[in-house]
């Protein structure tokens, strides 16, 4: 029981600290941080099986990239976007 809730504990704590990154990127308005970011903070929520907020996370940010479609970052992105519909 108590490694159950040292491990919720952990699990936590990482979604923490994604979604801190996250927000610091969003503050300095470093679009290509916050892409990479919220592409880290999608494939961890598929991981927990939260594809949906996956989707959400990554798919308004994605939307604010007009060019450079080449990147490994836009390419990483739009692979989770259509993995997780």
């Amino acid at each position: 029981m108590l490694g159950q809730a040292r491990n919720q504990e952990r699990v936590a704590e990482a979604e923490g600290c994604f979604r801190s990154a996250l927000d610091i990127a969003r503050r300095q308005k470093a679009r290509a941080f916050e892409l990479r970011t919220a592409t880290s903070l999608g494939h961890w929520l598929v991981d927990q099986g939260r594809r949906d907020e996956a989707r959400d996370v990554l798919a308004d940010i994605y939307g604010w990239f007009t060019e450079g479609f080449e990147t490994e970052d836009l390419r990483d992105a739009k692979a989770l976007l259509e993995s997780v519909g």
